[in-house]
């Protein structure tokens, strides 16, 4: 007896065909999962103090006593800028800093917290 060779393509095919809807579906469901809890860390992230949200975001480049790394050194800085241009600057990001690492409703709590280090 011969055997159609076709048949073993035509199997492995269909079953990856199979393959890549199920696996779509599955990704589909999980961003949308993933979509609810991104919106539960940001409400947890706008409670948060402005020593937690540096941190969370900051200390990384103004380094863990504020003394600068890859950022610039946070003592004084409200003795360089005004409290307006703190609050720019975390909403809009300078330089390499990128935006949005401060909730909104946040910006006022931060600036006044980082005017206030020595």
């Amino acid at each position: 007896m011969k055997r159609n060779a076709l048949f073993p393509y035509l199997l492995i095919m269909v079953l990856g065909i199979g393959l890549m809807v199920a696996l779509s579906l599955i990704g589909v469901n999980d961003s949308k999962e993933a979509e609810g809890k991104d919106s539960e860390k940001g409400n947890v992230a706008q409670a948060a103090t402005p020593e937690e949200i540096y941190q969370k975001s900051c200390f990384t480049c103004h380094g863990q006593n504020y003394e600068g790394a890859v950022g610039p050194e946070l003592k004084g800085v409200g003795d360089r800028l005004s409290k307006d241009e703190i609050k720019e600057v975390l909403q809009n990001g300078r330089g390499a800093m990128p935006k949005g690492l401060v909730p909104a409703d946040s910006l006022d709590a931060m600036a006044d917290w980082l005017m206030s280090l020595e």
